[in-house]
């Protein structure tokens, strides 16, 4: 166990400082000050916090901190911290951590006894969730999915019976194929497309995956997007259309060899592997 009070240690700190995900209008004034006084900000991508630090008049330097870097990144930012320096880290837009870098530094903090304190702030997923009409309690986050189709349906398998309201964060290129395969995996439900938030073109798409499909065939969308899709109305496991023999085939289209679709199939049925494996080899369990 580990107790850390969070205001009581004379040792560096590091804050995660959450940043506007569109309008500058919601930087608290917290968060200003923690930018100005901290010793390092460190950035996910310095150029864009640059941006944010001159519209606040902040000139505190910056040390980037991203996907790329950070191996070598949390060690050099560690040793700040323990030699008396204050941090405060920023990803491009909302909450550090949330699909986005931080969650290292954070966790090597913890390791070495340094106070990490979070700010309250901006956050897309759960602003969008507020105002969609679909029910905040419980929720899911996720973030984003998985880019390949046989990854994405082995992990809404997994999501298919959750009765909380999901969030998932999609780019506008691929957010239509990706509802189709939920559609597929989940069947029709009520879901919400949230494009824009906090912007001047903010915008709401209400409906059944469907229908937000049949809009999307026609509509290219712009913008980071949000798609919350409503729970299952029942704690039961997802039913599939076709045959175990149809279901393998149509797994193995999406590009799973055989004996990954055999699997699957058995796992998503609650069945034995030995089950799907006769009947996609038509063989006569009697026998």
């Amino acid at each position: 166990m580990q107790k850390q009070q969070s205001y009581k240690q004379d040792a560096g700190k590091l804050y995660l400082v959450p940043t506007p995900i569109g309008n500058l209008e919601d930087m608290t004034v917290r968060c200003v000050k923690m930018l100005a006084e901290a010793d390092v900000i460190a950035s996910e991508d310095t150029r864009n916090t640059q941006k944010l630090l001159n519209h606040f008049d902040i000139t505190t330097p910056q040390k980037s901190l991203h996907e790329h870097n950070y191996k070598e990144r949390v060690p050099q930012l560690i040793a700040l911290m323990q030699s008396g320096q204050t941090i405060a880290q920023c990803s491009d837009a909302g909450m550090p951590s949330i699909s986005d870098p931080g969650h290292e530094l954070v966790k090597a903090c913890i390791a070495e006894g340094i106070a990490v304190i979070a700010l309250p702030g901006p956050t897309a997923g759960l602003t969008a969730l507020i105002a969609s009409g679909l029910s905040p309690q419980p929720h899911l986050f996720y973030g984003f999915l998985p880019r390949k189709k046989k990854e994405q349906v082995a992990v809404l398998t997994e999501l298919a019976a959750q009765q909380s309201t999901m969030i998932f964060y999609e780019s506008p290129y691929r957010i239509g194929n990706t509802i189709d395969v939920i559609k597929e995996v989940f069947g029709d439900r009520q879901a919400v497309i949230c494009r824009e938030l906090t912007k001047i073109h903010e915008e709401y798409l209400r409906g059944t995956l469907s229908e937000l499909s049949a809009y999307l065939s026609e509509q290219s969308l712009k913008g980071e997007c949000c798609l919350l899709v409503e729970g299952a109305d029942e704690p039961v496991q997802a039913v599939y259309e076709g045959s175990y023999l149809e279901q393998v085939e149509a797994l193995i289209a999406d590009g799973l060899s055989s004996k990954e679709a055999i699997k699957e199939v058995a796992k998503r049925n609650q069945v034995k592997k030995q089950v799907v494996y006769n009947d996609y080899h038509a063989i006569d369990s009697a026998d």
